[in-house]
């Protein structure tokens, strides 16, 4: 196996591990990883319309209207007509999607704790240009680039 592959691999299989953590960490909550996303960013920069959550999600491609109407069945998120354009709906968290969020950050942080743990003394700062090396530029790295600076394109 060349090198390259077996890190290829290698992160494949720590995105898979740390997926199942918090996908079992999530449970009782009854949302999965992509919708605890999508609680996350909307706790983070709401309101926003469909297009501006689409740009900031890294877990799913595309619009995602699916996921977001599913949330909006759950209670997790409401939608409500634009004022400026009627076309246009925004999102936002309920009540129970805020609750949602601050638990699903103690969950996110119980998980970079552990993983963390793992990682003490690892060169976590070289692992992570190498990897921006990878995603610069495309758009999950875009969009994460968009979450770290606090900004959708509004």
């Amino acid at each position: 196996m060349r090198q390259i592959e077996e890190m290829r691999y290698l992160v494949l299989a720590a995105q898979r591990e740390g997926s199942r953590m918090f996908t079992d960490m999530l449970q009782p909550m009854g949302i999965t990883t992509s919708q605890s996303e999508v609680i996350r960013v909307l706790f983070d920069f709401e309101p926003l319309s469909l297009i501006e959550l689409g740009d900031l999600l890294i877990c799913e491609t595309g619009s995602p209207s699916r996921l977001v109407n599913r949330l909006v069945k759950d209670g997790f998120v409401t939608m409500e007509k634009s004022k400026e354009d009627s076309r246009k709906v925004k999102l936002s968290l309920s009540y129970k999607g805020r609750v949602t969020a601050k638990k699903i950050i103690e969950v996110e942080e119980a998980v970079y704790d552990s993983i963390s743990a793992k990682l003490k003394g690892a060169p976590v700062k070289s692992l992570i240009a190498l990897l921006w090396k990878q995603v610069q530029g495309k758009p999950a790295g875009n969009a994460l680039e968009r979450r770290i600076s606090g900004k959708s394109r509004k």
